[in-house]
């Protein structure tokens, strides 16, 4: 192999490396959907869901990335647990047979080197519907107490109760719901060869 073409074969491969996808575990400690609706007109009301799963995997140089999230729905917070029960009940989330929400896109559009927005599939409910997100706020840094690499975002998207079978009081309480996802994500470590 001449010497140029070892240069240039060290060149790809250091390349490879640096545009190798990174994966990021989701801490659940830290990561909080939530959805906002209008109730009533009244005001709009804010709940949580509290326990969350799942993993981020992003490629910066290549600028691809996926993102596959679980949401526990049973776990749903409104800060009153008669009414979780009444939001968990067949008319809404249905937890006895749906347990879990779930995200899962293999497509993130980047503006220069920033995610911008994930496109997937989102099933709630047994039903599964294409949405984008927006991602409005996006950093990867050194996680100062973990002392791993780290990554946080925040994204949300704008979606109808009804296209998942959860349409009961419309229009008295909002079809339209905005559903936020507010995550944290700590880097894989990969073990010692």
């Amino acid at each position: 192999m001449t010497r140029l073409a070892t240069m240039l074969t060290l060149t790809v491969l250091a390349a490879s490396a640096q545009a190798a996808p990174e994966t990021f575990n989701i801490d659940s400690s830290h990561t909080y959907p939530h959805f906002t609706y209008n109730h009533l007109g009244f005001s709009n009301q804010t709940h949580t869901f509290d326990k969350t799963s799942g993993k981020v995997v992003i490629d910066r140089a290549a600028k691809t990335g996926s993102v596959d999230v679980t949401i526990d729905a049973t776990s749903v917070n409104t800060g009153y647990a008669l009414f979780n029960e009444h939001i968990q009940a067949e008319d809404y989330f249905n937890t006895a047979k749906y347990p879990t929400i779930t995200f899962r896109s293999d497509t993130m559009t980047f503006k220069d080197d920033q995610p911008i927005g994930l496109t997937g599939d989102l099933t709630i409910k047994g039903v599964t519907k294409p949405v984008t997100l927006e991602i409005t706020h996006f950093l990867c840094m050194p996680h100062p107490m973990l002392k791993v690499k780290a990554c946080g975002a925040n994204a949300s998207t704008q979606i109808k109760r009804s296209d998942f079978n959860m349409g009961k009081n419309v229009p008295y309480v909002s079809d339209e719901v905005t559903l936020t996802l507010a995550i944290e994500a700590v880097k894989t470590q990969t073990a010692a060869p």
